[in-house]
């Protein structure tokens, strides 16, 4: 194929409407697929997915449907236009025939990890909790099998030690749509193939849990601020102050020690909370029903005090 041929473009989610506006700075795209809105927020409003809002901004074709493989009118777009690849990138819809016997590259997907590890739905925030220093995007193959399909290309990325999940998954949505571009026309030419993972090392990431995102100070505090980043823009750490949740965005480690949970000391005004071994410093939080503010001027309007502890 070449960038000029037919290429459709399927996603849901944020990382998704990324990859398809990166996408669309460089190649034509036929058609983008993704899902119908669905309500949300308090009053229930319709809100369109991500992926939609981009393809209405950038005046992309845009399919809706509930059932990738089954829909009747897909199949009928797909043989009037014959696409000669279809990327699917943070889609929650399972891809199958005819679509993933298309020839050529066939349903690529942009994975935001080195696969075989991290295969599923939360690679980058798997990644950053576990206190990983690298990561990496994958461009495969789709096969029935969930992320297992062979790779036509990768690259690996350092994992800075206070990035987020959001400042990554940026950097991964826009070089990991770039590497695509690129795998397609190298895979035009001859100059490259698709490789069959090492199945023997793969490793999961499945979606997190609300379980999982409240902090136990109790940890150690690498373990807590990888935590905090990992859930940083969404969905976001909590602890209880009293019957409220706060909820915590950004931290940075410090040497301050302490009984773990309670306030061990300041930095620059902002609260220290000691872990079972280190501390963090709150630097921007959000109590509940209100915005999110920096940790000191948070703190300023609180009684709080050293050797006070937070739940």
């Amino acid at each position: 194929m070449t960038l000029s041929d037919p290429l459709w473009c399927a996603g849901t989610g944020s990382f998704g409407a990324r990859c398809l506006s990166v996408l669309a700075e460089s190649t034509r795209i036929d058609r983008v697929i993704t899902a119908y809105p669905r309500p949300a927020g308090r009053h229930l409003a319709e809100r369109k997915t991500p992926v939609e809002s981009a393809a209405l901004r950038l005046g992309l074709p845009l399919s809706r449907t509930s059932d990738f493989t089954s829909d009747i009118d897909l199949l009928v777009q797909y043989k009037i236009e014959h696409p000669a690849c279809i990327v699917v990138v943070d889609f929650a819809q399972k891809i199958g025939e005819p679509f993933l016997s298309l020839s050529g590259p066939g349903c690529l997907n942009i994975h935001p990890s080195l696969l075989p590890a991290y295969r599923g739905a939360a690679p980058v925030q798997r990644a950053i909790m576990n206190g990983e220093n690298t990561t990496g995007v994958t461009v495969f193959r789709l096969v029935p099998r969930m992320d297992a399909g062979p790779i036509l290309a990768s690259r690996s990325f350092a994992i800075g030690p206070d990035e987020t999940f959001g400042d990554i998954s940026e950097r991964l949505a826009v070089q990991g749509s770039r590497l695509l571009l690129n795998s397609l026309e190298l895979f035009r030419q001859g100059r490259i193939s698709f490789k069959e993972q090492e199945h023997e090392n793969a490793s999961l990431a499945p979606r997190i849990s609300k379980s999982e995102t409240e902090l136990r100070w109790e940890r150690p505090s690498k373990n807590v601020h990888d935590l905090v980043r990992a859930m940083n823009p969404v969905p976001g750490c909590f602890v209880f102050l009293g019957a409220r949740r706060l909820k915590v965005w950004r931290t940075r480690i410090s040497d301050l020690s302490g009984e773990a949970g309670e306030i061990a000391g300041f930095l620059d005004g902002h609260p220290v909370i000691a872990c079972g071994t280190g501390s963090v410093a709150l630097l921007e939080v959000q109590q509940e029903g209100k915005r999110k503010t920096d940790g000191a001027d948070w703190l300023r309007g609180t009684d709080l005090k050293k050797g006070d502890k937070l739940k």
